[in-house]
């Protein structure tokens, strides 16, 4: 049987190494989930956030095929999760992301300059409690917040900037997931508002905001697009991953 971990502290000796923000996030106890099939001496652990699974430790066909319904990104931790992930999961689509250094030093001017950038017609806003509201009610901007099981409890620990025009949400930058010591970016712009530079502009400024209150701004790449524009703000490149996509006519946008 599959258990809620109430004292996560059991599971860190599983994820040992494994530079993830959104673990951080569940075994913080910040946000999202740990499962495991033995509360006292896990072997195994999923770590789940978001849409994101991650799976550690000795692997265990009933975490495999322990998620919550809809769209998941699931994430092994070596061959062996891998190869169980697929048996458990026989449609799941194989895609390859890119993982992105931890430790950049951020140059504040260049990002102050991006953000000047910015052209006539657009505004760059802070997710407050009203533009909280806004990106529930737009698909592009969702999932800017959706992470969070309420608003009170986005406003108190997330952080997002969003561009609108006049008066919606064309782009934005935003924390998918929150941890002790940062965000997780969320990133993503209307089709109609791409190719003018408004993704640099807002994650300029939400990088800004970030480090002005001593957090930091982990990027984590779906694609290649993303690693271009995390190297176009200080971010470096590390390794690539294979992860596992469920249910992916779910996606949100």
């Amino acid at each position: 049987m599959v258990y809620e971990l109430e004292d996560t502290a059991k599971a860190e000796r599983l994820f040992a190494g494994w530079q993830e923000t959104m673990i951080d996030s569940c075994l913080q106890k910040i946000m999202g989930k740990v499962y495991v099939t033995d509360m006292e001496q896990p072997a195994s652990a999923l770590a789940f956030v978001g849409c994101f699974g991650f799976f550690a430790g000795e692997p265990d066909r009933e975490l495999a095929e322990c998620k919550p319904d809809g769209f998941a990104i699931l994430v092994p931790q070596n061959e062996q999760w891998a190869k169980l992930i697929e048996k458990s999961h026989p449609d799941a689509k194989k895609v390859t992301r890119y993982a992105i250094k931890k430790d950049t030093r951020f140059d504040t001017d260049l990002l102050k300059q991006n953000i000047r950038m910015l052209p006539d017609g657009y505004e760059l806003r802070d997710i407050d409690s009203e533009f909280y509201d806004k990106c529930l009610k737009n698909q592009m901007a969702v999932d800017f917040v959706s992470s969070f099981e309420n608003k009170e409890k986005f406003l108190s620990d997330g952080r997002g900037v969003v561009i609108v025009r006049d008066g919606e949400i064309v782009s934005g930058a935003s924390s998918y997931t929150r941890y002790r010591e940062g965000i997780e970016i969320e990133v993503d712009t209307a089709e109609s508002e791409r190719r003018k530079g408004l993704a640099l502009i807002a994650c300029s400024g939400l990088i800004v905001r970030c480090l002005d209150e001593g957090l930091y701004p982990s990027w984590d790449a779906m694609n290649l697009g993303s690693v271009h524009l995390a190297e176009k703000l200080g971010y470096e490149f590390d390794h690539e991953y294979v992860a596992y996509e469920i249910d992916p006519d779910e996606k949100t946008h």
